[in-house]
């Protein structure tokens, strides 16, 4: 049975990384104008990729498991803080306006899904040391749920031409993975 606390983790992981989905394919929409079937195909391949990325990770990380045993939670603690300090980085520095892509092409879809889930990666990679494969099943399966609806609310507010504060959502998102990082180091050395 799942408890409350793991659901509540999993989820604040999924929502810090699919707030580049939500982004993306909010100002893809607004951009393209682009169809609600469209829009749902999008939804699809963020969530593949935003699904498959940890799950590719969790398997690199659990191939290095009997080696870091010892030191999985620091190694948990630095990769989520990592990808979190660098999206607190970015939000703070700012970004370049994105490229004029067709973004309705299911190519341009694939390109972008596997650009906003490297960091599903990294953090995937912190999953596949704890050694729990239903642990690790229930984190993507959540994060490629949570990522599907996020990039759905996308389409939805870019068809409606409502803009995202990428900067704020960013840096919340950032701080978000340094927390559960410091969260997963706190609690196995106050164990």
């Amino acid at each position: 049975m799942i408890n409350l606390q793991l659901l509540l983790e999993t989820f604040l992981l999924a929502l810090a990384l699919c707030v580049d989905t939500l982004v993306v394919s909010t100002s893809s929409t607004f951009a393209s104008k682009m169809s609600y079937r469209r829009g749902v195909l999008m939804a699809l391949v963020f969530a593949f990729f935003q699904g498959s990325f940890p799950l590719l990770g969790a398997l690199l990380g659990g191939a290095f498991r009997e080696w870091m045993a010892a030191v999985d939670h620091w190694v948990a603690f630095g990769l989520l803080s990592l990808v979190g300090g660098k999206m607190m980085l970015d939000a703070l520095r700012g970004g370049d306006e994105p490229s004029r892509l067709d973004v309705t092409r299911f190519g341009t879809m694939c390109l972008l899904g596997v650009a906003t889930s490297i960091d599903a990666f990294v953090i995937g990679i912190g999953l596949g040391l704890s050694g729990d494969g239903l642990f690790v099943a229930f984190n993507v399966v959540v994060i490629a749920v949570v990522t599907f609806i996020a990039a759905l609310l996308g389409l939805f507010l870019g068809r409606r031409n409502v803009p995202i504060p990428e900067r704020v959502t960013t840096f919340v998102a950032g701080l978000v993975l340094v927390g559960l990082g410091l969260y997963t180091l706190l609690e196995q050395l106050c164990v």
